[in-house]
C-alpha cells in the first residue's frame, strides 16, 4: 500500500497516533541580576545519608487563568521532596516557603549544602540570608548547564510526565490539590533506579551508599561533528 506524506499524517491524526507538540512555558530562571552568584560546591560530592545536600528548582504549571509556579527542595541522597510551595508568581516567596518547609520538616544537619541554579529567587538577599541564618552552605550552578542541577530537573520531569502536573488546571486551587497528590505519590509510591529501587521515603531512612541501577546506552555521535566514536550516556531516575 502506498501513501503520500500528507495522507499518512492524516491517518495518524485521525487515530490519535501523532505526538502532541509541547507548548513552551515561561522562563523560570533569570540569572541576569546584580546579586552574588555562588560557586558550585558539589561537583565531586559523595553522599552516604540524607540531609547532606538539598537541590532546589522552580517549574511552571498551567491553569486556565495563567501560570503558577512550583518551587521544590529535594534531598539529593534519597530523592525525596522535602519542601515545596505552589505560588502565583515568580517572586522569591514561593522558593523561600519551600525552603522553610524543608527546614521545618527535616531540620538542618551540620554541613548541609543547598544547591540551585543562579536564578534571582535563589540569589536575592531574602533567600541567601535565610540560608546563612540556618547555617546552610550555598552552592550554585556555574555554566548554565542543566546537568549541574540534574536531580532537581529530573524531579520536575517526573512530576509532570508521570503524575499529571503537565496538564492545564482550572485554577490555582485545583493545581494545588493536584500538586499535593503528586508529591505524596512521588515520595511514597515511585521507586527509583538511583536508590536501589526504593521509594524516596524509604531511601530517606537509609545509611551508606545506595546501589544505583542506571542504564548505560551507547549513542553514535553525529557525523557532522566529524567524530564517529561511541559515547556513553547514563540515564538517571
Amino acid at each position: 500500500i502506498k501513501y503520500g506524506r500528507d495522507k499518512f499524517y492524516y491517518l495518524l491524526r485521525e487515530h490519535g497516533l501523532l505526538v502532541k507538540w509541547r507548548r513552551h512555558g515561561p522562563k523560570t530562571t533569570n540569572s541576569n541580576h546584580f546579586y552574588r552568584k555562588y560557586s558550585n560546591l558539589i561537583r565531586e560530592i559523595e553522599l552516604f545519608s540524607s540531609g547532606r545536600l538539598w537541590v532546589s528548582d522552580i517549574t511552571y504549571i498551567r491553569t486556565e487563568k495563567g501560570f503558577v509556579y512550583l518551587s521544590l527542595v529535594t534531598d539529593a541522597y534519597s530523592k525525596k521532596i522535602v519542601g515545596w510551595c505552589l505560588w502565583p508568581d515568580l517572586t522569591s516567596e514561593g522558593a523561600l516557603n519551600a525552603l522553610k518547609m524543608a527546614i521545618s520538616a527535616e531540620g538542618v544537619k551540620q554541613g548541609l549544602i543547598h544547591h540551585s541554579d543562579r536564578g534571582i529567587q535563589y540569589c536575592c538577599n531574602d533567600y541567601v540570608n535565610y540560608l546563612k541564618g540556618a547555617k546552610i552552605n550555598i552552592s550554585m550552578t556555574e555554566n548554565g548547564d542543566p546537568y549541574e542541577n540534574a536531580i532537581a530537573e529530573r524531579v520536575n520531569g517526573i512530576l509532570k510526565d508521570e503524575y499529571g502536573l503537565n496538564e492545564t488546571f482550572a485554577d490555582y486551587h485545583s493545581a494545588l490539590e493536584a500538586t499535593k497528590l503528586a508529591v505524596y505519590k512521588y515520595n511514597n509510591k515511585r521507586p527509583h533506579r538511583s536508590v536501589d529501587f526504593m521509594v524516596p521515603q524509604e531511601a530517606h531512612q537509609q545509611q551508606g551508599p545506595l546501589k544505583k541501577h542506571w542504564k548505560k546506552r551507547k549513542y553514535r555521535v553525529s557525523e557532522k561533528t566529524g567524530n564517529n566514536s561511541d559515547v556513553v550516556i547514563t540515564e538517571q531516575e
